[in-house]
């Protein structure tokens, strides 16, 4: 199963600025965390870059055009597809984690979607593809961060 996985503002579907997320609210790292653990991950060269890091436990996938990027911990490719055939070898579910180019690519080839819809209100220079094609409601949960004071939602989707 391919899986996108992602944070985005409800009014735009902004990701992120800078290279940075939008928002960081604990809960949500938490549940990306325990939903990827033990799993493939697949993400561009920036994503990367701004984790600064291959997570923990999970197998890495990181897609660059720099064909001398070496990364201990994780397998460079220099395509969306030649990343998912090397996640397919591993038979454990893949998850795509970003940025906004690499989930525009892979958009139609997921299976689920796993998103937070945030209630925010901030300017954003990265952002989700459209995903109406989701139409079937896996998961739908109302949440509130009391350290941020955001509203948001879990939302699980399939075609």
């Amino acid at each position: 199963m391919i899986s996108l996985i992602g944070a985005i503002q409800k009014k735009d579907r902004g990701l992120g600025k800078n290279n940075d997320l939008l928002f960081k609210i604990s809960d949500d790292l938490k549940r990306f965390k325990e939903l990827t653990f033990g799993n493939v991950i697949i993400m561009g060269r920036k994503t990367f870059e701004s984790i600064r890091r291959p997570l923990h436990k999970r197998f890495n996938i990181i897609i660059s055009k720099n064909k001398n990027l070496k990364i201990s911990e994780a397998i460079i490719v220099s395509s969306l597809e030649e990343a998912i055939k090397k996640a397919k070898d591993f038979k454990k579910d893949i998850f795509i984690i970003g940025g906004g180019e690499i989930y525009k690519q892979s958009i139609n080839l997921a299976d689920r979607l796993y998103l937070t819809i945030i209630d925010g209100n901030l300017k954003a220079d990265t952002f989700f593809p459209d995903y109406s094609q989701f139409t079937k409601i896996i998961l739908k949960e109302d949440r509130h961060d009391p350290e941020t004071n955001l509203s948001y939602q879990y939302l699980t989707l399939e075609k």
